[in-house]
């Protein structure tokens, strides 16, 4: 009868010999050797355990930069160094690129990046140098044989490992006076790829004295990035299409907003995560006035930022044949909406403005109340409650007139300025208005700076994003968790 298979774990293949048949073995081998059995046994385990476990902190990353800090930390675990460096330079020219630090400020990074090329490690693997005289570059991370048997190619993993750099001739003298001003005595390098995307980044881990990893510890630096590359890809991916999307978004919008006397004009707009279908609006009427409108189209993706043109560019035309109408404005784009987009609804705000009289009448449908901000009184206009667009069989709404004081600022803003607060509505709305009430004078006769002010003190920490000045949008960025909407503030100083 043929001997009993013996079972494989996650890919290590065991190599024990089968005792022999011939005779029996000795009580003290046996012991011996089911000790050995035993303690290779408990290493798989804890391997798979230690894998395992950081598998699943990266798969719990939600934007690229959490992944990449995620790869970074859990390589310096695997490895046994104490800092790292992730640069990530993808051959398409369109995702971006980012270069994160683990326990180095943005000074030792600076001068890191001042090694050249030729000699920096991490830099050769994405370049796809060979290594320098006597470092093995070529080899891939589990073609090592740590006690496990042989395991097989990973391809796209190459290292190169530098165990005592002070003492490495083969270096470039500028390579060894950063490491030695730096404090790091050893690096470990490899490259972050997949089989679709060969070039994504690289990583180098640093050691505070020399030293280098195990064959088992690059080994299972090994099995984790072929992990962690997958999930850098698919975050790399998503985070081109949101840029993507975000420049059709903006290119939608007007790059720059109206000079009309007697009034000056800001915006501020945040992008969300899904790319919303919010919009605004600054354009000259007849007789010195001026049209502003800010609204937003139901949804997310692609399909709502181009309904969201198309309804933006059709007001513009509604407000130049009946601008000094904005419940006949509203109401053309409401029919519009209704025979173009019917599974769609939208919210909009219109104002006809006559900045010589500071005078501003407004309709609005479903859409946030203005806010009049000034030296003696911050408040919410009062406009009639109504439905938005497309969610009534004919929309109709009452329009409100008001008149300004000389130095009040009008404010339109999105709800996404509301929900990303995370607070209940009514919350947010006080929010907002002890934010526009406390602005100092100086901040108050600016509109940018009044906008930037809202902005820092209404959202959560980290939430403003990169705002432009004078009508210039936000730039792309990685995404939290109050993302997830557009914000939109359009300003009017009389």
């Amino acid at each position: 009868m043929s001997a009993p298979q013996r079972s494989k774990v996650a890919g290590f293949k065991p190599v024990i010999s089968p005792p022999p048949q011939t005779a029996p073995p000795a009580s003290d081998a046996s012991a011996e050797q089911f000790a050995a059995i035993h303690d290779r046994l408990a290493s798989w385990v804890t391997d798979l355990t230690t894998l395992q476990e950081l598998a699943e902190r990266l798969s719990a990353t939600a934007t690229l930069d959490e992944a990449l800090r995620e790869t970074l930390r859990a390589g310096a675990t695997l490895v046994g160094a104490q800092r790292g460096l992730l640069a990530l330079e993808p051959a398409d020219s369109d995702s971006p690129e980012r270069t994160i630090g683990l326990g180095l400020g943005r000074s030792d990074i600076g001068e890191l990046e001042t090694v050249p090329r030729s000699s920096s490690s991490y830099a050769r693997i994405l370049d796809g140098l060979p290594a320098p005289d006597g470092q093995d570059g070529s080899r891939g991370l589990d073609v090592a044989d740590d006690g496990l048997g042989p395991h097989p190619e990973a391809g796209g993993y190459p290292e190169i490992t530098h165990p005592d750099i002070a003492t490495d001739d083969t270096l470039d003298p500028r390579h060894r006076e950063v490491a030695a001003r730096l404090g790091y005595a050893a690096s470990h390098a490899t490259r972050i790829a997949t089989a679709d995307s060969p070039r994504i980044g690289a990583a180098v881990w640093l050691y505070d004295e020399p030293a280098e990893p195990t064959p088992r510890q690059r080994h299972l630096l090994g099995l984790y990035l072929r992990c962690a590359s997958e999930q850098i890809a698919r975050h790399l991916e998503l985070a081109t299409a949101r840029a993507d999307l975000s420049a059709l978004h903006e290119g939608l919008l007007p790059s720059r907003l109206p000079r009309v006397p007697g009034v000056t004009t800001a915006v501020r707009h945040l992008t969300g995560r899904g790319g919303g279908g919010d919009w605004y609006d600054a354009l000259p009427l007849p007789d010195a006035a001026l049209g502003l409108t800010v609204g937003g189209v139901t949804g997310s993706g692609p399909g709502t930022v181009a309904a969201m043109g198309r309804l933006r560019a059709s007001l513009r035309a509604y407000a130049v044949m009946e601008g000094e109408d904005p419940v006949a404005v509203l109401s053309d784009l409401e029919l519009l909406l209704r025979l173009t987009e019917p599974a769609r609804s939208a919210t909009a705000l219109f104002a006809y403005v006559e900045p010589s009289v500071r005078r501003v009448l407004l309709a609005g449908a479903g859409h946030c109340p203005p806010l009049i901000i000034g030296e003696h009184r911050t408040e919410f206009v009062e406009t009639t409650l109504s439905a938005p667009l497309g969610m009534l069989a004919c929309w109709e709404a009452p329009s409100v007139e008001l008149t300004l004081y000389e130095g009040e600022t009008l404010l339109l803003y999105s709800d996404g300025l509301l929900h990303r607060t995370g607070e209940e509505m009514d919350r947010a709305f006080a929010r907002l208005h002890s934010a526009a009430s406390c602005a100092p004078p100086a901040v108050r006769a600016d509109p940018d700076a009044l906008l930037d002010h809202v902005l820092r003190t209404t959202l959560p920490e980290g939430d403003t994003g990169q705002s432009g000045r004078g009508g210039l949008a936000g730039r792309p960025r990685d995404f939290g968790q109050h993302d997830s909407e557009d914000v939109v503030l359009l300003a009017a100083r009389f």
